[in-house]
């Protein structure tokens, strides 16, 4: 009987044993991977964008672009609550970390829309500022800082294809209503002031029917000066 008892209690112990691991959670990797997954939440899977219209592409973008835009979130010159919220206590160390594995990520662009709602006029317009600027009221060509592809420049420049319509505007927006700010000399708060409400409708609707060149990595320079001084870029 005792035997019977004790070979019992055994399997009763074994049994709860079993129980204890099979609900032990699964070991997380500590890894930078694992550690950026709420990013995806928003941005898309590994930083490629969503339709969602507002969430732009990480995957790929200069990592000191990237650097930037995350402390201008945690110092307060850009206002994003989620953002905020998420870099708040982060170091520069950790924010970097971030920032150069995002630009470490080399993932396919999703299909480019072909078609726009804008009309033929915005459309010229658009091509006209992005690749020739204007001149008369001091507003730069966008090729003369993002590069000739518009793909981006090293260290900190972002590309400007492949991303939402609705993003680009609303940040061009941002500028122009005094709601972004980068490092000083803020060269994009100048110039969005510059623009008017319908240059930047029509600027962001041609940058977004462009179809992305063969090689969409940032360009390691540019062939000449930038036209404006822009703090967020190494001297």
């Amino acid at each position: 009987m005792k035997a019977g008892l004790r070979l019992a209690a055994v399997a009763l112990l074994l049994g709860v044993q079993g129980m204890a691991g099979a609900a032990s959670p699964a070991a997380v990797p500590d890894t930078i991977a694992q550690r950026v997954a709420a990013c995806i939440a928003c941005h898309g899977r590994e930083g490629a964008t969503t339709n969602a219209g507002f969430f732009p592409r990480l995957a790929g973008k200069p990592a000191g672009y990237l650097f930037n835009q995350l402390v201008s979130f945690r110092d307060g010159r850009r206002s994003n609550s989620d953002m905020a919220y998420m870099v708040q206590h982060m170091s520069d160390a950790y924010l970097r970390e971030i920032a150069e594995y995002f630009a470490g990520l080399q993932l396919p662009y999703p299909p480019i829309a072909g078609t726009s709602d804008a009309s033929p006029e915005q459309l010229r317009r658009g091509r006209k500022l992005a690749l020739e600027g204007d001149a008369a009221r001091g507003v730069p060509a966008c090729v003369q800082c993002h590069g000739a592809a518009l793909t981006g420049v090293q260290p900190a420049i972002p590309g400007l294809l492949g991303l939402p319509r609705l993003y680009v505007s609303s940040q061009l927006g941002a500028w122009l209503t005094n709601e972004r700010h980068a490092l000083a000399p803020d060269c994009m708060a100048d110039i969005g002031r510059r623009m008017t409400t319908a240059d930047i409708n029509a600027v962001a609707s041609w940058l977004a029917v462009q179809p992305m060149p063969a090689d969409t990595k940032p360009a390691a320079s540019l062939p000449a000066p930038l036209p404006v001084a822009c703090g967020g870029m190494p001297k």
